[in-house]
């Protein structure tokens, strides 16, 4: 059973930063590529950026490309989102997913076999 728990959520400022965490358990890290999604209150959940688990690929949605960057560290079983020049559209719960695949790095949700919980993110303006 995989198990993803995000962490580094929390309210800032527009314009500020923050890093997300996400810590994985229950099957080979380094196998599967990880995604970020998010949801925003009254809307539906939409793909934010992905990493391949083999060569690193990353992809990110066209709202945060140069602002978002998604990287994993597999010796610690764990993907991040940095993210700077934060905009209250950013504002929304934060999730990561781990694929079905090595490179699957693409917005599609069913693409993704496993998800956390969540984190919330509040910009404010």
């Amino acid at each position: 059973q995989v198990h993803l728990v995000e962490s580094g959520g929390g309210l800032v400022q527009a314009g500020g930063s923050l890093r997300l965490s996400c810590a994985a358990s229950g099957r080979t890290f380094s196998s599967y590529a990880m995604g970020w999604f998010r949801q925003a209150p009254g809307k539906e959940r939409e793909f934010v950026a992905a990493i391949s688990s083999s060569d690193g690929r990353t992809y990110h949605d066209d709202s945060v490309k140069g602002r978002f960057t998604v990287s994993r560290d597999n010796a610690k079983n764990t993907v991040y989102l940095q993210m700077n020049s934060l905009k209250p559209d950013d504002t929304a719960v934060y999730y990561c997913a781990q694929a079905i695949s090595a490179d699957y790095i693409y917005a599609p949700e069913g693409g993704y076999e496993y998800w956390g919980q969540g984190t919330q993110v509040t910009v404010s303006s």
